[in-house]
């Protein structure tokens, strides 16, 4: 039986209760008149409530009221944000009041609540004052509130039964800038996942996206041949056609329209082109830039071929009436770069400042990963109007680079660095003592004064540095949704209002966003059952994410190699694998394969359990193989793990299946 619920999966938090959602305060007996809300949970916290008497129930005929032309996209969006939580259409229309009943949204700038600031009154109407990114947060805190349940415990469609708390709530963030890195360059980030990753973010209050678009593998894990060295150069180009990378790659068009659309939710995207170091997919292209003495990942800041050749690179990108890079900010690079001769730390310093001063050409703020202290020396670099990523002591002593006026954005790769499976930094973050210790005044070793004004704020960063590990992108996002909830508390505001314990166990009840469920996560129990499964079959949820289990009968036949029993836009769950004709499992650009194949004319009970480290084989109640994380040796003691996980896919079946599947389930352990 499918539930309204697997309909909507984005709904874990709580029951679809969305079908009759309308702002009228509830009848209330005389002892519950005299409670006062409590402050509501939400992530990030809001600063200030004031709790009011009564309840109120949301319903489609409510109508979205903007009262400025600003408001209008803010309203449009939460119009389709109630639709993707409820399947049910709200008006939205432009007046200058609301009738009981209405969500009122009007522009008001309030200095001391800033430019992200709001208000917002539930009463016999919910009124919002803020301007356009303050009400687009205004709106996300009323959607977490009327979305969450303490509770959670079945799939079942509840109607009639969210309801809001009336109060008043003021706020805004402490720090300016809160956000996350992630490394597109060393492993392909689909744009389908930025754009959803960008809707997730914003549902937190999140709203800085810095994607890393350039960078290469490890030398040892390649047998120290810099020419097959992985590196990936992710943008099209048409200044320079091969260098774009031929494994995953975006647009010049969808790049700005994703800038576009990202703006348009409050998340500025912050494109970063690393250079002078990393820089080896420029040198795959371009063999003369590269340097010999320090390594091909390193441009050669004597050639002068170099600075022309990276101003024009740039230039496509950031010059014109349409740039590419499309919102206030470029990132630099400038990380990493060797300073083993007093003349190369100045010619990183000059290349340093002439790629700032270059940005700025162009209208841009210039960002740059911290090294000057790494690189001391006496050419100066610009500091006015720099953003900093302060990232590691060492290469940029947080105290110097904040008297000489650089403003800082935290990004500590002690705390706040994942390296999926590396076996370094972490592959989950430490959210526990993130949430008890950490803000974005803490840099490193370091501790700052709360809210100084030089502190932007701070973010959290996926790197994908093994190249070749299996990881998924199923897997990096399993890993950044619990920091995007911690590092959006923290970066909000410092001061914690509950405990670790009671602010994890309910942080569990929150989901991605409208419509975004990545993780795959439904309530514990099963999902879907289907007696049948049919050739060329569809079913309402994409995938189960970690840890599941899916089980089916099947009366085998002879399947064509390539055959896959399910399948969605990225995965594909293999009766016969199109190498091996085995069962097993496509997903990123690997393939996995079990020990097992079907037999024509047997029956069989298959079972495959999955969570974030493993995928498991069953045929009839017995495991034949659990595909663990396999070690891979290299020279000179070098390893990593190959790490074999699947996000199960559901979408569809294939036409051509032959076999016949019946009583399948779709279990959430």
């Amino acid at each position: 039986m499918i539930t309204m619920r697997q309909l909507f999966p984005s709904n874990h938090g709580r029951g679809l209760g969305w079908v009759l959602i309308f702002l009228l305060c509830s009848s209330l007996s005389a002892k519950e008149k005299a409670a006062v809300n409590p402050r509501p949970f939400t992530i990030p916290a809001i600063h200030e409530w004031q709790g009011r008497q009564g309840t109120f129930t949301l319903s489609p005929q409510t109508p979205i009221i903007y009262t400025d032309e600003r408001l209008r996209t803010v309203a449009e969006q939460l119009a389709v944000d109630l639709f993707e939580l409820s399947d049910q259409h709200f008006t939205v229309k432009q007046g200058k009041k609301a009738a009981d009943g209405g969500i009122l949204l009007t522009y008001k700038q309030q200095k001391k609540l800033g430019d992200e600031g709001y208000t917002m009154e539930i009463a016999n109407s919910i009124r919002i004052e803020g301007t356009e990114r303050g009400t687009m947060h205004a709106t996300q805190t009323l959607l977490q509130i009327a979305h969450f349940d303490p509770a959670p415990s079945s799939l079942t469609f509840l109607p009639s039964t969210v309801t809001l708390p009336c109060g008043r709530i003021t706020d805004r963030p402490d720090y300016p800038m809160r956000g996350f890195m992630i490394d597109c360059g060393r492993k392909y980030i689909p744009m389908d996942y930025l754009r959803r990753l960008a809707r997730t973010m914003a549902y937190y209050k999140m709203n800085t996206l810095s994607v890393h678009l350039n960078d290469c593998g490890f030398p040892p894990f390649f047998y120290n041949n810099w020419d097959d060295t992985y590196a990936a150069f992710r943008l099209e180009s048409e200044q320079f056609p091969g260098l774009t990378a031929e494994d995953g790659s975006y647009s010049k068009a969808d790049f700005r329209q994703f800038v576009l659309d990202a703006a348009k939710l409050g998340i500025e995207v912050i494109p970063e082109i690393d250079v002078p170091a990393h820089s080896l997919a420029l040198t795959h292209y371009r063999p003369s830039l590269g340097s010999k003495e320090f390594g091909m990942d390193h441009l050669n800041l004597s050639n002068p071929e170099v600075i022309p050749f990276l101003d024009s690179l740039f230039a496509e990108y950031i010059d014109g009436p349409y740039p590419v890079f499309a919102g206030p900010r470029v990132h630099i690079g400038t990380d990493e770069y060797s300073n083993k001769r007093k003349e190369t730390v100045e010619q990183f310093r000059a290349l340093t400042d002439h790629l700032i001063k270059r940005v700025e050409k162009s209208g841009k703020q210039a960002v740059l990963w911290g090294s000057l202290t790494h690189a001391k020396g006496e050419t100066p670099v610009k500091v006015d109007n720099v953003l900093m990523m302060a990232w590691s002591n060492g290469y940029a002593e947080p105290d110097s680079m904040h008297r000489l006026g650089y403003k800082l954005l935290s990004i500590p790769d002690g705390y706040v660095y994942i390296v999926p499976a590396a076996g370094y930094y972490y592959d989950y973050l430490n959210i526990q003592h993130l949430y008890k210790n950490w803000t974005p005044a803490r840099i490193g070793n370091k501790q700052f004064e709360e809210r100084d004004p030089q502190i932007e704020g701070g973010m959290f960063a996926v790197w994908n540095d093994i190249v070749g590990n299996g990881i998924s992108v199923a897997d990096i996002h399993h890993r950044a949704f619990p920091a995007i909830q911690v590092i959006a508390e923290k970066c909000w505001t410092p001061d914690t209002v509950r405990t670790f314990a009671e602010w994890q166990k309910l942080a569990l009840n929150i989901g991605e966003a409208p419509n975004v469920n990545d993780l795959g996560r439904y309530p514990k129990g099963v999902v879907i059952s289907s007696a049948n499964v049919y050739p060329d079959s569809r079913r309402p949820i994409e995938q189960i994410g970690y840890p599941y289990r899916v089980s089916f009968d099947i009366e085998a036949e002879t399947e064509s190699r390539g055959t896959a029993l399910f399948r969605n836009d990225d995965t594909e769950f293999y009766l016969s694998d199109p190498i091996t004709g085995r069962i097993g499992f496509a997903r990123d650009g690997y393939l996995f394969s079990f020990r097992h194949s079907l037999k024509p004319g047997t029956k069989e009970h298959i079972a495959i359990e999955g969570d974030n480290q493993k995928t498991s084989l069953y045929v009839n109640g017995r495991c034949v193989e659990t595909l663990n994380p396999q070690l891979r040796t290299f020279p000179n003691d070098k390893k990593f793990r190959i790490i074999r996980t699947l996000r199960f896919p559901l979408t569809t079946t294939d036409a051509n299946l032959k076999s016949k599947v019946t009583n399948l389930k779709v279990e959430s352990l």
